[in-house]
């Protein structure tokens, strides 16, 4: 395969993981048509554009180009500490959470008229859960909350009767979040507990309610609710808006 055909397999194969190839295209501030371009294996990308698609996908250039089906490179010795953090990470017992798509609210710091609302997409393979969360997927420019803007990708992990979801935005900010979520001691199946995520002051640690969605909502349509809402509209679910007014995320 030529340069360009691997530029342009690896590429459709990173675009997989999200929302949409136009999506891809608005968080670099590429023009579709040129993406488009790549896509195909018509052209590549100058330095600087190699250099802002590499930073988005959190790859190197090598990888940009490499053959698409080229082994990962071997480690010698020890193995990496990062490989072995993972290890542990995931080691049993397994989180108690269905796959599935779940709703996320987070409470927002001198609002508590409002919600985040994001969406998260959990994955069970055997014993290891996998998750990707969207947030203010759909948050107008200078909005509130919208420098939280997220796409979250991580791991779940059970630890003392919690739920720990940890992961790294693949946005450019680049930062890592945590939510620590516990089955609420209540006849319907909702997750309480806390949440790390980014402000526009910096980090902070927020109540966060987590709800399933049983009404099996196109992935694309929940994605499109990832937004700030308001307690008192009625298209909330009350079972949230009740449990954010008495304090129990």
């Amino acid at each position: 395969m030529s340069l360009r055909e691997n530029l342009a397999a690896n590429l459709r194969r990173l675009c997989k993981d999200h929302a949409s190839v136009s999506a891809v295209c608005r968080e670099l501030h590429i023009n579709r048509t040129q993406f488009e371009r790549y896509l195909q294996g018509q052209t590549v990308p100058n330095k600087a554009t190699a250099k802002l698609i590499c930073d988005y996908f959190r790859i190197n250039e090598a990888e940009l180009y490499q053959y698409p089906d080229a082994p990962e490179p071997a480690a010698s010795g020890l193995p990496p500490i990062s490989e072995a953090l993972f290890k542990q990470m995931i080691r049993p017992p397994s989180p108690s959470i269905a796959g599935g798509t779940y709703f996320t609210y987070f409470s927002i710091p001198t609002r508590p008229d409002l919600l985040m609302r994001s969406v998260t997409f959990v994955r069970r393979d055997v014993e290891l859960v996998t998750f990707r969360r969207v947030t203010g997927w759909s948050e107008r420019r200078g909005a509130t909350w919208a420098r939280a803007r997220g796409n979250h990708y991580g791991v779940a992990i059970a630890r003392l009767n919690w739920i720990y979801f940890s992961g790294i935005n693949r946005r450019q900010t680049g930062e890592p979040s945590l939510i620590s979520v516990q089955w609420a001691p209540i006849s319907e199946p909702v997750l309480t507990g806390k949440a790390m995520l980014l402000t526009e002051t910096g980090p902070a640690f927020v109540p966060v309610i987590m709800r399933q969605d049983v009404a099996n909502i196109p992935p694309r349509q929940a994605i499109k609710m990832a937004h700030v809402i308001r307690l008192d509209d009625p298209g909330v679910d009350p079972l949230v808006v009740s449990l954010a007014r008495d304090g129990l995320g």
